[in-house]
């Protein structure tokens, strides 16, 4: 059982968690009200890469859910940031959103589609075949591959849409060369996350509808995970892992009801 009410800090997916598409999911709006209620931290740590924090806001806001910028940490940040530490003024061609591309321009990386350091992939309507035979050329001449997240796929309204693992994979084939992923479950985005909280890991609780990006990332991290059954998962994909969640909920409301005792978390 975890007790919420003892809980200082929450870091929440996105996609599938708080919203499907530009749909609102159930028990969300009673969820932040309840965190800003009781002055908990909170985080929505996202590996979607295309929008920006201040673009997030705003989708929020037309949902009906008011929640300021700086409760927003994406994988494009994460991937910035990664690279601004690695590699100080280097340059990338980038795959992606304004998300991402304004985290790279933010953290002093410049575009370069000619002989750039690092090949940069994220989510985005600019991916297509023209785009993928540059980057696996200059892969291939010598660019590192770095990807912005992990996923292979995301919960859409009608169903899933191909993420970003799936959008780097064929370049991976085409040039044999792996990529570094720098979103959820890396460690440094989760290290950063607990940092902008101001949280210990034993304070905070991950919550999150992936078992191989949110509940793997909590585990290793030693935060307490839930999963909820919101997005792509359900009571039966834990059981195709070594690693298990603190609890499984049906979706964030029900963190609400077991904070004030009207929910049995054992099971």
């Amino acid at each position: 059982m975890i007790n919420f009410n003892e809980k200082k800090g929450f870091i929440c997916d996105m996609d599938g968690v708080i919203y499907h598409g530009n749909r609102l999911l159930p028990g969300v709006t009673e969820f932040v009200s309840w965190l800003q209620e009781n002055n908990k931290q909170y985080l929505f740590l996202t590996n979607n890469s295309g929008m920006t924090q201040k673009e997030l806001r705003q989708k929020l806001k037309r949902m009906g859910l008011d929640v300021p910028e700086e409760h927003f940490y994406t994988s494009a940040l994460a991937t910035a940031e990664f690279l601004r530490k690695q590699a100080p003024g280097c340059s990338v061609y980038a795959v992606g959103e304004a998300g991402l591309l304004n985290a790279l321009y933010d953290a002093g990386i410049m575009m370069n589609d000619v002989n750039p350091d690092y090949v940069v992939i994220g989510e985005g309507r600019t991916y297509s075949l023209e785009s993928l035979t540059k980057a696996v050329n200059l892969v291939r001449n010598g660019a590192k591959l770095v990807g912005a997240n992990p996923d292979i796929s995301g919960p859409i309204e009608d169903g899933i849409a191909p993420a970003c693992g799936a959008l780097v994979a064929p370049i991976e084939m085409a040039t044999g060369k792996k990529a570094y992923f720098c979103g959820k479950p890396n460690p440094l985005m989760m290290r950063t996350g607990l940092r902008l909280l101001g949280c210990h890991s034993e304070e905070a609780v991950i919550v999150g509808d992936r078992m191989d990006t949110d509940i793997v990332a909590g585990t290793e991290s030693g935060c307490d995970t839930v999963l909820v059954l919101s997005g792509i998962s359900d009571r039966t994909t834990p059981a195709k892992f070594a690693y298990q969640p603190t609890v499984i909920l049906e979706g964030v409301g029900e963190i609400v009801k077991a904070a004030r005792g009207e929910l049995n978390t054992n099971e």
